[in-house]
């Protein structure tokens, strides 16, 4: 999808948004992404001349020089770069066009005439029409070029003026939440349901489910009494079958050439579009300071970047921790209304009507994504076509050395996130996308409904509602790093969370089978009756089938009593079932940790056996949530990590280099600095402006 797409769609949906008049000048701030000719010229950026007096000239002439660079008005670059503050630049602008400055503070709901359900509609779109004193104004939070979009129409005809009025992104947020926040968050929770409620899981429709799987049970539990011994056997090769399939699914997507050639290019800083990043945070205040630091090492124009934090509304720690840090870039941080489950797909959708970009990538607040993590998106979009929706970075582990259980995360993350979804992507099947670092094209996202506030993995369920809507995910060789638990009981928590959205997503997407199986296709339909029901059904009988296996050949039950043939086979039946389960996992996370580098990891896939019992317990702990605590959502907790491998090898690194120079000083041959060529000054941020990101210059919203 080219940048000419992005600028239709963009135009086409923030038009629909505020209702802009047939015929009506265009104020869209989408339209004006791209600066005019005259910028980079002396004087060539209009919308800055009412603040040239309050700053240096070299940072006047700096910032022109970007904003050409970028596409973007020079007060983006004043403003994400800490020299100036949004009100008060918005403040001088004002002034300067004889447009009033409206602080709505104290502007009542009803001067807005609209719905409250187009109030937050106008939230990204950051135009707000009010009725004040019988005359009608439109509201305009400026972004991208938006503020000299605006100054060339008042001065094309003067009497527009009076039509506008300036406000802040932080002002204008507080009153679309304050008047607004009631109803966002009954949308956020419950959205998906009244549109879609076939493929929700909020009370109480996936109760229905239970009635025929109930009913299964009951005739299983009824053969078991009048046949004990071949239902036994009926059941177990069964199962079989299902352990056999599945191994075939991962050894076809850890075998499957999956690496092709990426042919295209980055796209020019110019062409960049508006990118939004949401982070969900929840009890994370000793998580901020290294989530955003991560975030603002991301190469991508700090312009265009649209960061939103929501987090829960009494979760005051967190935010003061967001407050007092001093930022290199503008965020937007939203407080979570409590109305509804307290979950993160909720959290995540109260954050959605505020996206700007055109696309959008969920992080954690433990993430740490590559820098280059953006870009590599934007080439897999560009590449990929329409229907590519949503492509997932890959997660890796940073603190594999806490314990045995981090270490297996490792591998398994390995053979998940560098083996099997990426054989799954190439294969064009459903992906099962990860809870991190998951890039969407923000209008697919909000044409299937966000995520699911009720299904507490909202990242399983989410990727096959993609594909029952026409779209595919891929997956990108750019890597998230992460901390994971390395203890039991939070280790114990986060499973059950898992496998109890394994089964939410299950039972929801089986309602109706027929529908299922036409919109995923065969394969679809199949791959996700193994990815899905299949990881919670083997770890829910996985011990019952090796007691019973144990306690039959012990006993010397019937069935090993028969001819030699018979034996035979059922020995080959369950001794495979036994072998194939626990290899084909250590194989996948062998292979992962292989291809990540970690091999020295792999003597913790002898464990397998130790861990599969633990995931079975997870498993049926999550089974009893399911009927009692559906929607308790256990956190995981973060900033506990005692190592990573990351930095430890960044150190390595730093040591290496620092004993090589040394060497070639003694020597007498040390190394000559390379000539910053005219291409490389051009790309690097101007010095004359700094990200320094003072206090009280970040957009935060506090109530």
């Amino acid at each position: 999808m080219g940048v000419a797409t992005w600028a239709r769609a963009a135009g086409g949906r923030s038009r629909g948004a505020y209702g802009e008049p047939a015929g009506s000048p265009s104020i869209d701030p989408w339209t004006m992404e791209s600066a005019d000719s005259r910028a980079g010229q002396p004087g060539g950026c209009p919308e800055i001349d009412c603040v040239r007096a309050l700053l240096a000239s070299d940072v006047i002439e700096a910032a022109e020089r970007r904003a050409a660079a970028l596409g973007v008005g020079a007060d983006r670059v004043l403003i994400a770069a800490g020299e100036i503050s949004e009100e008060t630049y918005l403040r001088a602008l004002a002034a300067a066009l004889g447009v009033a400055f409206e602080p709505l503070e104290s502007r009542p709901r009803a001067l807005c005439p609209f719905s409250d359900d187009r109030l937050i509609k106008f939230a990204a779109a950051g135009i707000l029409p009010l009725a004040i004193d019988d005359e009608r104004y439109l509201v305009v939070a400026p972004r991208g070029g938006a503020a000299r979009r605006i100054l060339h129409l008042i001065e094309e005809n003067r009497a527009r003026a009076k039509l506008f009025r300036f406000t802040s992104a932080e002002r204008f947020n507080r009153f679309v939440l304050h008047y607004g926040g009631k109803v966002l968050a009954a949308h956020a929770a419950g959205a998906l349901k009244q549109t879609w409620p076939m493929l929700s899981a909020a009370p109480p429709r996936w109760r229905t489910n239970i009635v025929p799987v109930a009913i299964v049970m009951l005739l299983f539990s009824a053969a078991a009494v009048v046949a004990p011994a071949g239902t036994a056997l009926a059941f177990e090769v069964a199962l079989s079958v299902v352990f056999v399939a599945w191994f075939g699914l991962r050894l076809t997507g850890a075998l499957v050439n999956w690496l092709v050639a990426d042919k295209s290019s980055d796209l020019p800083d110019d062409a960049l579009p508006i990118y939004t990043v949401i982070v969900a945070l929840y009890r994370e205040a000793a998580s901020v300071d290294g989530l955003l630091r991560a975030i603002e090492q991301l190469d991508y124009p700090a312009e265009k970047l649209d960061v939103i934090v929501a987090v829960e509304a009494d979760d005051r720690e967190t935010r003061a921790a967001i407050a007092i840090r001093k930022g290199r870039m503008p965020i937007t941080v939203i407080p979570v209304p409590l109305e509804g489950p307290r979950t993160k797909p909720k959290a995540l959708n109260v954050a959605l009507p505020f996206a700007r970009g055109t696309f959008t990538v969920i992080y954690d607040a433990e993430d740490r994504p590559d820098p280059n993590q953006l870009r590599h998106a934007l080439r897999a979009f560009c590449a990929g076509g329409d229907d590519l929706a949503c492509v997932q970075a890959r997660l890796c582990i940073d603190n594999s050395a806490d314990s045995w259980l981090a270490r297996m995360f490792t591998a398994e993350y390995a053979g998940q996130f560098d083996v099997f979804l990426p054989g799954l992507a190439a294969l064009r099947l459903p992906l099962p996308l990860g809870g991190s670092s998951n890039h969407f094209q923000t209008a697919a996202l909000r044409e299937v409904g966000g995520w699911d506030a009720y299904n507490v993995t909202e990242d399983a369920d989410l990727g096959m509602r993609l594909v029952r809507f026409g779209y595919r995910a891929g997956v990108i060789n750019s890597t998230t790093y992460e901390e994971a638990p390395a203890q039991f009981g939070p280790w114990l928590r986060q499973r059950t969370r898992w496998f109890k959205g394994w089964m939410q997503t299950w039972l929801v997407h089986m309602r109706q089978p027929r529908r299922l199986l036409s919109d995923l296709g065969l394969p679809g339909f199949l791959t996700f009756q193994l990815i899905v029901g299949g990881n919670a059904l083997a770890a829910l009988v996985h011990p019952l089938f090796m007691a019973a296996l144990i306690y039959s050949v012990a006993s010397g039950a019937p069935m090993w009593r028969g001819d030699g043939a018979t034996v035979a086979i059922l020995a080959v039946v369950y001794g495979m079932t036994v072998v194939i389960g626990y290899l084909s996992s250590a194989f996948l996370g062998w292979l992962g940790l292989l291809r990540r580098g970690l091999l020295p990891l792999a003597w913790v896939l002898l464990l397998t056996p130790l861990h599969w019992l633990l995931l079975s317990l997870a498993a049926w702990r999550a089974l009893y949530q399911l009927v009692f605590a559906p929607y308790a959502w256990e956190k995981t907790e973060h900033g506990l990590a005692k190592s990573s491998w990351r930095a430890a090898k960044m150190t390595r690194s730093l040591l290496e280099l620092e004993r090589h120079l040394c060497v070639l000083k003694e020597s007498g041959d040390p190394p000559t600095l390379v000539p910053e060529t005219p291409a490389i000054k051009a790309h690097r941020q101007p010095p004359e402006i700094k990200r320094r990101g003072a206090l009280g210059e970040r957009r935060a919203l506090v109530g």
